[in-house]
């Protein structure tokens, strides 16, 4: 069941011209062996112009702020070649606006008279704050948490994601509450945040060491950027900040941190971590290891996990996307 109708010049599963496509695979795979066929077609050094934000993610300020590992174009450290699994090809990134922040992408649309997509005013006039609009696919993490903008801004869509999708309609009626695990969280009264951070990371340790350590690595990390960063030390990180600034992912807090791993937030994305390929080998070891309690109906209800752990498992993915 189709939102909108398949162009017929589109490239699809009938007459796919990339013979190192995998059905199912996750676009940053796609990307790079994409990368890698039109460099090997046209024969020549290319360049790829991305458009990402270090203020977005702490994982895309690490990647493209620190150069050690990395071989540049020229020195830039706002270039990045890329590898494809081992071996390094003839591509470079490019992050033109790595620093700017969202002020300055609406400056030089204002300013310059740019085109831009009018979802985003329509979004404004819906009350969504220009540092939390997204345009993405509507069912990830945190792109789900606002379901409850479709019905608004494209009613027409929304009746066709109705007739597609299961669940929709839950979504769009809960996203801002508890039953999604959103707004609030089920602290006891008679602890504290840092308490109970603590409590979380302890319960989980009982029946699985190996990912109290993979949080408390990440924990540990998130905290000693806001020391370098910000000169914030851990005996002095706030129980709460501004819930605006929490949400922007702006401002460190104890409740932050127990709010990522109450969501069984494997890479920290609500700290700010993107997936990087060494939390998915992590991923794939403890899926092996805990197989009897690392599943898709324990572990999480990120789809990300759930397909890693399929396809580890050998079980068929179902995409229902």
């Amino acid at each position: 069941m189709w939102v909108r109708d398949m162009p017929k010049d589109s490239i699809n599963i009938e007459n796919c011209p990339f013979e190192w496509f995998r059905k199912g695979e996750e676009f940053e795979e796609f990307i790079v062996q994409f990368a890698d066929w039109y460099q090997k077609k046209h024969q020549g050094r290319v360049a790829c112009g991305i458009g990402i934000r270090t203020d977005e993610s702490l994982n895309r300020f690490r990647t493209i702020a620190f150069q050690e590992k990395k071989i540049t174009y020229k020195g830039y450290k706002w270039t990045t070649k890329l590898k494809l699994k081992e071996r390094y090809i003839e591509v470079y990134n490019f992050y033109p606006i790595y620093d700017w922040a969202v002020e300055d992408i609406w400056g030089a649309v204002s300013k310059l008279e740019l085109k831009f997509n009018y979802i985003y005013e329509m979004m404004y006039k819906n009350g969504v704050s220009v540092y939390e609009q997204r345009l993405c696919q509507p069912y990830g993490d945190d792109q789900r948490n606002g379901l409850n903008q479709y019905k608004t801004l494209e009613y027409e869509t929304w009746s066709k994601i109705l007739n597609r999708v299961n669940g929709v309609n839950f979504g769009n009626i809960y996203c801002k509450t508890t039953a999604l695990g959103n707004i609030k969280s089920c602290k006891p009264n008679f602890m504290t945040w840092q308490e109970y951070s603590v409590f979380l990371l302890e319960s989980i340790g009982i029946y699985n060491e190996d990912l109290l350590i993979h949080y408390y690595r990440k924990i540990k990390k998130f905290m000693i950027w806001y020391k370098n960063k910000y000169d914030v030390e851990i005996k002095n990180i706030p129980e709460t900040a501004e819930c605006k600034l929490e949400n922007q992912k702006k401002a460190i807090s104890w409740r932050r941190i127990a709010r990522a791993i109450e969501k069984n937030d494997f890479y920290l994305r609500r700290l700010s971590f993107g997936q990087t390929k060494t939390d998915e080998k992590e991923l794939k070891r403890l899926i092996h290891k805990w197989d009897n309690l690392l599943n898709q109906n324990t572990l999480t209800d990120d789809k990300n996990l759930i397909k890693i752990i399929q396809e580890e498992k050998g079980e068929v993915v179902n995409d229902r996307n």
